[in-house]
């Protein structure tokens, strides 16, 4: 093996571009002249230009972990989501904002609202469970303006906080449930208490290093009587362990300052999963529901404050996932259950009856019930969120949260806009549009559920977007007929004799590059099917370490088979995780299992090579991802994921001999957060991505260094990266928020130190566009839910190394400076105040020409820092004259009809106190016709030169129409004038009177009848010039069909009418001009 490298020490921000900024081998010899450069371009935010779009979906939502309702006011609440952050609405979920995107963890376990000031909200980070799938949080945060801003309050160790209640007498008393990490023993763990507010926590309720406290409530009339639950649990890749001896139930009296475990009426067996819950009603009536050992579980009421105990049922959920338990605000004995499918009791636990489930979601997590009627209520689960005005016999279905945990994402190739397609956490395989035609964007109705459950990998045939291949849990293989919209199970099963395979929760499965009918799908052994998964063969053995799972210790010791729910809802230990072929070369195969191997055949699966050791990656460590180099047959890249042994580093390592040795690129990413995806670009073979626990990073030297993809996606973990390699667009699939994609991201490949150094720079134009949007959302309400297209036309990237500084600035630079000093600060004449008031900020013009150097349409854009984006929306310059009386250089302009389609160039110059600078280009493109019209023109160019002659027609009209108006406002001036004027002569007032006749006469050739009785129609008279015009370039602007007749002879008439319109405002203006000189002569005012 080659020598373990681990790159450059992490050296905080000064390092955290230098792999953009340099070439190979610059590094070492050149490593301090670069860091100024470095310095500069982070405080510029040099990458804000390149922004990722959110595509949604919202149609299947998310999992819910918890609701925070205002008491005053219901339509305004909070919601945890558990592994997508917080979302905050005013209006009962008519419209969300996410008020926690840009903070240390995206997983939330509790929310809750300060019962003396809703302003004030608690939010307990990392989920408050522990099944597979799992997020992990930073410790506790506080809002006290209302979600506008949150601080970590701290308990950062703690990873999982499941409760959090505040004493209604003092909001600054919190108490915090701390379970601890699901996967390893320490941290903040145990029940914490703050007297200020969260300054300051101490611990009340400590068990060990393995336990923690899931749960703490106080009692609604005593507050100092409170109670909480731990629990013992430990979750790794290989087991679960849900339960143990030091799971309880505890007391306190004296506000959570000592505590007595409750024993009597409880299991003496080993607990699991509790939950705990006091009527509001009578607070003498404590509930548990508790999962045990040895069939002990079941459903407990106490009737004196928890000191006796009897068990009404058997009645128990999973407490890996649920148990959680809610009193109904109005009946002692009615309690809600929140488990797959919703129970209630009416009886104090006796019988429980199932909620209603028609067109819901099951999978629940957190319930809400209206105090005030209780037939109204929301539930939170796997998929979103449901409110029920009717007791459960229907619901509402929040339809406009896009929070939907996605574990891998796949594109197709269709025309004119790809798909996505990607597998959810128990909200099945979606597959939607990239983006579309319409101005409202991508809605729910567009993405397909081609297959129900746990969705995970897809794949879809390059040469045929209707071939899709799809599988939920467990390698349950479907292949998907999109035209149809049937689907046959296409799963590998065992020959006769054959041991059963094993399959992992997430099986792999890919395409080959080689042979589009080629599919590979893995177990604990390789499947390979040639004829699209009608039939397959095992192509290796047994290509895991054969590890038992039960030979780790858990918790410091082994757990016999009787202890609680042991390895339940956990995946069989020994099977292959990650899957990937060579671009290159046929039968050059990779393979990643989930105890640690790496395994490579070249000779499509005839021979394996096992690989066990990696530099710097413990043993047994999940190999999450395999990337084979785009450009290097001896390539490999290896993502690693050690998370489920509480280890959080990222693990990445090249391998440039096809897995003999193998070096560190892990560079400078974050030491909390594991890497789940590799990505390459097509042509840099440099240019890498990772999609990590907490976003998406990119590097330009092969991992020396990663510099994070911030814009325009919040604080998330990326599962999967795939590249659109025809658009050139980045596609992450999330964790809880759904798709992300980065629209052409080619600008990042010409990030070098000789571009850094130029004072600009405009990258290449991709090809644009050119169609009709259609409309937007028209009359479907707040809740209807879109995302948003690219911004349609041309994307113009640029770079700027500085923004010249205006006069103001400059001085007070200055003057800041001698302030510090404590020197004099001379004061700015009157004079250089006055221009400083006039110095406009610089702003960029970029100017598009057709190839033969004619000027077609000017941009402005601000002028920012750093790389940026501004558009070009494929139209000409507006057919309307200019209104504004003020000058504002970078207010959107409005447009004019769609240019020629063909060849454009542009070019981009700066203008800074009245210089006009060229700083780029100029660059080519094109403007590409998508050609979806019926009835196109049939020759473009003829239909353009109509346009622009109908566009030069109708500059004139208004301007025109304008005049006329500002002559009709003058003469009722001059009226008043003559009135007040002693002496005006009389023949003055008859000449206003016939000018002013004049002027409505030309009024009525343009706009025709003004004044009519209410309902009366028009009578018959000459249709208007405006109106003409008007339907003219109505019908063109939203079309790109031929020229009509009917509009060609309009044009006609407007050639014939216009012109004796305009003649007689021509004669209009020089009488007004003699009235005007008379006037003068009489002195009116």
């Amino acid at each position: 093996m080659n020598t373990f490298t681990h790159g450059l020490k992490r050296s905080g921000l000064f390092l955290l571009l230098a792999g953009m900024l340099i070439q190979p081998g610059f590094l070492q010899a050149k490593k301090k002249t670069t860091e100024p450069v470095i310095d500069t371009l982070i405080n510029s935010g040099l990458l804000s230009g390149l922004k990722f779009r959110s595509i949604g979906p919202a149609t299947t939502s998310g999992r819910i972990a918890d609701f925070a309702v205002n008491p005053n006011n219901h339509s305004e609440y909070y919601v945890g989501i558990a592994s997508g952050n917080i979302f905050k609405t005013i209006n009962n979920g008519t419209t969300w904002k996410p008020v926690f995107d840009k903070y240390g963890s995206y997983s939330i376990g509790v929310v809750t609202m300060d019962p003396n000031n809703s302003n004030v909200v608690w939010a307990g980070t990392g989920e408050n469970n522990h099944q597979r799938a799992l997020g992990y949080g930073d410790g506790v945060y506080k809002t006290m303006d209302g979600g506008k801003s949150w601080k970590n309050m701290g308990l950062k160790e703690s990873r999982h906080i499941g409760g959090i209640v505040i004493d209604p007498r003092n909001s600054d008393i919190v108490f915090a449930a701390a379970e601890g990490s699901a996967w390893g023993p320490g941290g903040d763990r145990g029940l914490y208490k703050t007297t200020d507010g969260g300054e300051n926590w101490k611990k009340v309720l400590e068990i060990s290093e393995n336990t923690g406290v899931n749960n703490v409530i106080i009692d609604p009339v005593e507050p100092d009587i409170m109670y909480a639950t731990s629990e013992q649990r430990r979750r790794h890749v290989h087991a679960k362990i849900n339960g143990g001896p030091e799971s309880a139930i505890y007391k306190s009296t004296d506000g959570g300052e000592n505590w007595r475990k409750l024993k009597s009426g409880l299991p003496s067996v080993d607990m699991g999963g509790m939950g705990i819950a006091v009527s509001p009603v009578n607070h003498n009536y404590v509930y548990a529901i508790i999962e045990a050992a040895e069939d002990k579980s079941g459903f407990f009421r106490s009737t004196d404050r928890g000191e006796s105990w009897t068990k009404m049922s058997s009645h128990v959920s999973s407490g890996q996932y649920y148990n959680e338990i809610y009193c109904d605000p109005i009946n002692a004995d009615k309690v809600y259950s929140v488990e797959t499918r919703t129970h209630f009791t009416e009886d104090g636990g006796k019988t429980w009856t199932q909620m209603g489930l028609k067109d819901r979601h099951v999978d629940d997590h957190a319930i809400w019930v209206d105090p005030a009627d209780t037939n109204h209520f929301m539930i939170g689960g796997d998929g979103g969120i449901y409110e029920s005005f009717d007791a459960g016999e229907t619901y509402v279905f929040k339809c406009n949260l896009s929070v939907t945990q996605f574990y891998r994402v796949q594109v197709d190739n269709a025309l004119p806009f790809y798909n996505v397609y990607g597998g959810t956490q128990d909200n099945n395989t979606l597959g939607g549009p990239s983006q579309n035609i319409s101005k409202k964007g991508v809605t729910n109705a567009d993405w397909d559920p081609i297959l129900g459950g746990d969705g995970f990998w897809a794949q879809i045939d390059p040469t045929d977007p209707n071939i899709v291949y799809c599988e939920y849990q467990y390698g349950n293989l479907y292949r998907y007929d999109k035209k149809s919209g049937e689907k046959i199970n296409i799963k590998a099963r065992e020959p006769k004799g054959v041991k059963a395979y094993k399959w992992n929760w997430n099986a792999p499965l890919i395409l080959s590059h080689h042979k589009n009918t080629r599919l590979y799908a893995g177990a604990n052994i390789l499947l390979q099917s040639d004829d699209r998964g009608n039939s397959w063969k095992a192509i290796s053995g047994d290509l895991t370490t054969g590890k038992d799972r039960d030979s780790f210790k858990i918790m410091g010791k082994y757990w016999s088979v009787d202890a609680v729910k042991k390895h339940v809802s956990t995946s069989q230990f020994g099977t292959i995780i990650s899957l990937a072929e060579s671009p290159f070369k046929e039968n050059l195969l990779y393979v990643g299992t989930d105890d640690g191997l790496i395994q490579i055949s070249e000779n499509g699966g005839d021979q394996w090579t096992k690989h066990s050791s990696f530099p710097g990656i413990p043993q047994y460590t999940y190999v999450s991802d395999l990337m084979p180099s785009k450009h290097n047959e001896n390539i490999i890249y290896a993502s690693f994921d050690n998370r489920k042994r509480d280890d959080f580093k990222p693990y990445i390592l090249k391998s440039a001999d096809k897995g003999k040795t193998w070096t560190n690129i892990a560079g400078n990413l974050p030491e909390n957060g594991t890497v789940h995806t590799i990505e390459q670009d097509f042509i840099d073979p440099q240019l890498l991505f990772v999609g990590t626990e907490f976003g998406v990073f990119f590097t330009k030297d092969e991992g020396i260094n990663w510099v994070q993809l911030k814009s325009g996606i919040p604080t998330i973990a990326v599962r999967d990266l795939t590249i659109q390699k025809r658009e050139g667009d980045l596609v992450a699939a999330s964790f809880g928020r759904g798709f992300f994609i980065l629209d052409d991201y080619s600008p990042l490949r010409s990030v070098t130190s000789q571009m850094i150094e130029k004072d600009a720079q405009l990258f290449p134009v991709k090809d644009a566009l050119m169609y009709i949007q259609k409309g937007g959302k028209g009359s479907m309400g707040a809740t209807y839910f879109t995302a948003p297209n690219p911004t349609f036309g041309a994307a113009f990237t640029y770079y700027l190394k500085e923004v010249p500084k205006t006069a103001k600035q400059i001085r007070n630079e200055k003057e800041k400076e001698l302030f510090k000093a404590g020197s004099y600060i001379p004061q700015p004449s009157w004079k250089e105040m006055e221009n400083e008031a006039k110095e406009l900020a610089p702003y960029l013009v970029f100017v598009v020409k057709d190839m033969d150097g004619n000027e077609v349409r000017r941009i402005t854009a601000s002028a920012k820092k750093g790389i940026n984006r501004t558009h070009w929306d494929l139209r000409y310059q507006s057919l309307s004259p200019v209104k504004d009386s003020e000058f504002k250089p970078i207010k959107k302009a409005k447009s004019g009809m769609l240019a020629m389609p063909g060849s454009y160039q542009v070019e981009m110059r700066m203008v800074s106190n009245g210089e006009y600078k060229l700083l780029a280009g100029a660059v080519p493109f094109k403007a590409v016709t998508l050609n979806n019209t019926t009835l196109p023109a049939k020759n473009r160019a003829q239909l353009v030169a109509f346009q622009q002659k109908v566009g030069k027609m109708s500059r004139a009209i208004q301007g025109s129409t304008q005049l006329n108006n500002t002559y009709k406002a003058k003469i009722n001036a001059i009226r008043m004038a003559l009135l007040q004027t002693p002496g005006a002569a009389i023949n003055l007032s008859v000449k206003v009177k016939e000018l002013q006749q004049e002027i409505d006469a030309i009024n009525f050739l343009f706009n025709g009848v003004e004044a009519r009785a209410s309902g009366e129609e028009i009578p018959p008279a000459q249709i208007p010039i405006s109106n003409r015009i008007g339907s003219i370039v109505g019908a063109h602007w939203a079309s790109t069909s031929g020229v009509t007749q009917t509009q060609k002879e309009q044009f006609e008439i407007l050639k014939e009418e216009f012109p004796v319109a305009l003649a007689r405002l021509h004669a209009v203006a020089k009488q007004m001009k003699w009235l005007e000189m008379e006037l003068e002569k009489t002195g009116a005012p």
